[in-house]
């Protein structure tokens, strides 16, 4: 039995997401909630529940944000975000927080939704054609023509560290140089590399840009 929640704010939407499983004996609705705050308020030791349709674009706390503090509550709950957003960096985020699947509002249905559910409850990840496109160029090995200008030994050492979940506190400290040394530095980091994030930064490392 896969026990499903919802989490949409939109009242149809959540409406429409629910009526898609209400004929399928072995999905239960097991939790519905509007906003991120609602949605942790409800669980608790006694939910049940394997798997959770995240609207990513949610008020006050998005879905994204949400990501980490459900898996600390439900670290097996299977994540499947929906979204209308379809940005790389949003969809990388996504997953290194810990979802496990993507789908795209634009051009979801009834049986995409069951497909997805289905899915991810057997263990495996699910995408929309057009998420699934944006991974695969995101990893893709690189163009080396198109490699960004190297940095130098000191922007390495940062990126290193950085990519590693250290702070600018602790870099500056490991560095024994000042925090805002270390920020004008991830300043030139961005500005070489042509990113705007510390996500986006990590995707180069791992695609052997850096």
């Amino acid at each position: 039995m896969i026990h499903l929640g919802i989490v949409e704010d939109e009242a149809f939407m959540l409406q429409s997401i629910r009526e898609t499983f209400t004929d399928m004996p072995d999905i239960k609705i097991a939790l519905e909630a509007q906003t991120m705050g609602e949605c942790l308020d409800e669980i608790n030791s006694n939910l049940m529940l394997t798997t959770l349709l995240l609207d990513i674009n949610l008020p006050g706390m998005s879905g994204l944000q949400g990501i980490r503090l459900l898996k600390e509550k439900l670290p097996n709950l299977d994540i499947i975000m929906l979204t209308n957003l379809d940005s790389s960096d949003d969809i990388f985020k996504a997953l290194c927080a810990g979802a496990v699947a993507y789908i795209s509002k634009k051009k979801v249905n009834p049986p995409i939704l069951r497909e997805a559910v289905v899915t991810v409850s057997r263990g495996e990840s699910y995408m929309s054609p057009g998420i699934a496109r944006k991974v695969v160029q995101y990893f893709a090995p690189p163009d080396r023509a198109s490699i960004s200008p190297q940095l130098t030994v000191r922007q390495h050492q940062i990126v290193e560290l950085l990519t590693n979940g250290l702070s600018y506190k602790l870099i500056a400290d490991k560095l024994m140089i000042s925090v805002e040394t270390v920020r004008d530095h991830i300043k030139k980091i961005y500005r070489v590399l042509e990113v705007n994030s510390k996500a986006e930064v990590m995707a180069k490392k791992h695609k052997g840009e850096i």
